[in-house]
């Protein structure tokens, strides 16, 4: 209940700053009532009941455009305090006014008016009981000013906590934009690595599939228990295909952290996967050279990933009769690998919209290695990565 109270306020601080001021208003227009209907003999001078009623809404209507104009609001007030002053009218209940005017500069304005607006009230309090020259005039001063400075003191106040609550308010906005950037930031990450997952598990899958039906529609006539075993070999890398494919789509159905239906790939996987590249006829030879360390497991996934979109690309471009050898080195500090096929090299026709290359350099360069491609001298083409060993990746699988 109170958080909607404090909702609508904020909403609309003209109309609660109205229901504030209308008690007082209606006070000081009582009390200029009263003075205009009381004895005649009290020494006040008599400006009768329309005077008095005018005097009280001059000091106290001005008040409702404080809030937007909290300077000029009491430059008036104080003006027409002075004219009283100059009238010889005693103060009176609605003079109020003129604190309520410097509590608004208080709250609202730069210090140096503040504190302009603070002497000018003394001023006033000193011409107001200078006239009484007994001590209780000097009494009636001190005790005023007492009062004055702590309606003083609690506009600073007012106006030090509302741009302290502002800047807390500002820094939780800028918070929220960075948190909502980074969001932003870290989805397009995600989507970028789901889309290289997709690539290499697409590619490499669909291209085996390709060859193998290939080769059973070659062989079907001379040979069906060779076509046989190819499309059983398609069946069973389509099927691979499709559980990598589930295991993607969960990612993206949940947006949580990955469902995994099937362990990522690693080192211990490349056997399988160069088998699986031989059975689809192009003869590969792996070797593994230096004393294995070990890897995280995105840096593992990294380097299969890399193997594979090479050995994916020779199957599709390097043409008939072609071959590929993989070898991987175990240094010091890093981790090289070089995967080398003796195609058609640079005399492969040209890929339009391919992702390959650009996905293994950017998966290299999440643990802080690199990734060269080209053709050889010759024929051929040469696929080179270098990772450091521990790299610079948090070991997630990308």
């Amino acid at each position: 209940m109170f958080g909607r109270v404090r909702a609508w306020s904020r909403r609309h601080p003209e109309i609660v700053e109205a229901l504030w001021l209308a008690p007082f208003i209606l006070l000081s227009l009582f009390n200029a009532w009263a003075m205009g209907t009381g004895n005649p003999g009290t020494g006040v001078p008599q400006l009768g009941v329309v005077g008095f009623l005018a005097l009280s809404c001059v000091l106290t209507v001005p008040l409702f455009w404080m809030r937007r104009h909290p300077i000029p609001v009491f430059v008036f007030v104080s003006l027409a305090c002075f004219v009283q002053w100059l009238l010889g009218v005693q103060p009176l209940f609605f003079n109020v006014s003129v604190l309520i005017a410097m509590y608004g500069v208080a709250a609202r304005c730069a210090t140096r008016w503040a504190v302009s607006a603070g002497l000018v009230v003394e001023l006033g309090l000193l011409l107001a009981f200078g006239r009484i020259e007994t001590d209780l005039g000097l009494r009636n001063f001190v005790s005023s000013s007492v009062f004055v400075v702590a309606i003083w003191i609690t506009g600073i106040y007012a106006r030090t906590r509302r741009r302290y609550l502002e800047g807390l308010e500002e820094r939780a906005e800028r918070a929220e934009h960075e948190r909502d950037q980074q969001a932003r930031l870290s989805a397009a990450a995600e989507r970028a690595r789901i889309a290289r997952e997709l690539h290499d598990v697409v590619a490499h899958n669909v291209s085996v599939m390709i060859v193998q039906a290939d080769g059973a529609a070659y062989a079907i006539d001379h040979s069906p228990e060779q076509a046989r075993e190819a499309m059983r070999a398609v069946s069973v890398t389509g099927r691979r295909a499709l559980a990598e494919m589930r295991r993607l789509v969960g990612v993206l159905r949940t947006g949580d952290a990955p469902q995994e239906y099937a362990p990522q790939p690693g080192l211990s996987q490349l056997d399988h996967l160069v088998a699986q590249v031989r059975g689809s006829g192009l003869p590969v030879d792996f070797r593994v050279t230096g004393a294995p360390q070990e890897l995280p497991e995105g840096e593992q996934l990294t380097v299969y990933r890399i193997v594979q979109e090479a050995l994916t690309n020779t199957l599709k471009h390097g043409g008939p009769e072609s071959s590929a050898t993989v070898e991987m080195e175990y240094g010091v500090r890093e981790v090289l690998l070089r995967v080398t096929d003796d195609g058609r090299g640079a005399a492969a026709p040209a890929r339009e919209g391919g992702h390959g290359l650009i996905g293994m350099r950017e998966r290299a360069a999440m643990f802080g290695g690199s990734v060269e491609a080209g053709p050889l001298a010759g024929g051929g083409f040469r696929v080179v990565a270098r990772l450091p060993i521990g790299g610079v990746g948090t070991g997630r699988a990308a």
